[in-house]
């Protein structure tokens, strides 16, 4: 099992950005695709944004493309997710998990280890 922390979250104004970070611990994560998701107060949670585990490939929901960018420093066991350009729609708790595959998949049931979620707040 490997255990996550995400950190990085806070309240920004629209047009900002954050940088959110996923440390990893425990069992490597090195060969497993990471993700990172999100969920709104009364919504399900979403798919924001993937990576394999080499990062050469990566993988974006419509709502964040050009505008977010995902990345993972293996050595650091730490995956990262840039955010520029925030609007207040992108306001939710975000999560890292890790993928039980070695290729990108979007859904929550394919991912098998999530940490606690920070939240991102975004005032228009």
């Amino acid at each position: 099992q490997v255990q996550l922390v995400e950190s990085g979250g806070g309240l920004v104004q629209a047009g900002d950005s954050l940088r959110l970070s996923c440390a990893a611990s425990g069992r490597t994560f090195s060969r497993n695709v990471m993700g990172w998701f999100r969920q709104a107060p009364g919504k399900e949670r979403e798919f924001v944004a993937a990576i394999n585990w080499s990062g050469s490939n990566t993988y974006y929901a419509d709502s964040v493309k050009g505008r977010f960018t995902i990345s993972r420093d293996n050595v650091k066991n730490t995956v990262y997710l840039q955010m520029n350009s925030l609007k207040p729609g992108d306001t939710a708790v975000y999560y890292c998990a890790r993928s039980q595959y070695l290729g990108i998949t979007i859904t929550p049931s394919s991912y098998d280890s999530w940490g606690q979620g920070t939240q991102v707040t975004v005032s228009s």
